[in-house]
């Protein structure tokens, strides 16, 4: 059994309720996690505990929080040393073109700014909740749905999170993780998949 270190930062919940289901998906492919808020961390926190760790962040007004940013530079020596990814949640991934990681201008500018490259990035569509932002948030975003075409009515919330993409990703990991800790065992599962395609007559 591997052990998964699931850490996020996030302001409503949706980056949480992301991780918590990854979390539920590495479970059931037999692998230990521990799901944790980065703001929650202990000072004596290490990552030598885990054989893994995944990083989750939401954007605010364009920008990754400060809590995320400071995490990474902290502890980027022991994200570099393990099987670690990164997924990034925000409103823009609500349209196609925007989930692609490539074409998400928030999480290649964030890549840019840190001193960790992870194994795999993704992006997810995160959740509009009017009726949990203050006031002053809540007209904010407002306007800039207005101005990018969404949701505009205050009264009702709206998730975009695609789960079947989120449960894709996970299986990724799982399979990502078992290449990395287990090659001779994978180049085999590979070489018999293509073996038994092979037309043979």
């Amino acid at each position: 059994m591997s052990r998964f270190a699931l850490l996020y930062m996030g302001c409503e919940g949706q980056t949480r309720k992301i991780m918590e289901r990854i979390a539920y998906c590495l479970t059931q492919a037999g692998h230990d996690t521990f799901v944790i808020s980065i703001t929650d961390l202990k000072d004596n926190f290490s990552l030598e505990l885990f054989d893994g760790v995944i990083v989750g962040g939401s954007i605010r007004y364009g920008k990754h929080h400060r809590e995320c940013s400071l995490f990474i530079k902290q502890y980027s020596d022991q994200l570099s040393s393990l099987p670690s990814y990164f997924f990034s949640v925000n409103l823009t991934a609500r349209k196609p073109e925007r989930r692609d990681p490539h074409n998400n201008r928030y999480l290649q500018k964030f890549l840019k700014q840190i001193p960790w490259t992870p194994d795999r990035v993704e992006v997810f569509a995160g959740a509009l909740l009017y009726t949990q932002y203050r006031w002053v948030d809540k007209q904010m975003i407002r306007l800039i749905m207005k101005l990018t075409g969404g949701p505009v009515d205050i009264t009702q919330n709206t998730e975009f999170t695609d789960w079947k993409r989120v449960k894709n990703f996970a299986d990724q990991l799982d399979q990502d993780f078992q290449e990395k800790s287990h090659p001779a065992a994978a180049f085999q599962k590979e070489s018999s998949k293509n073996y038994s395609s092979i037309d043979v007559h």
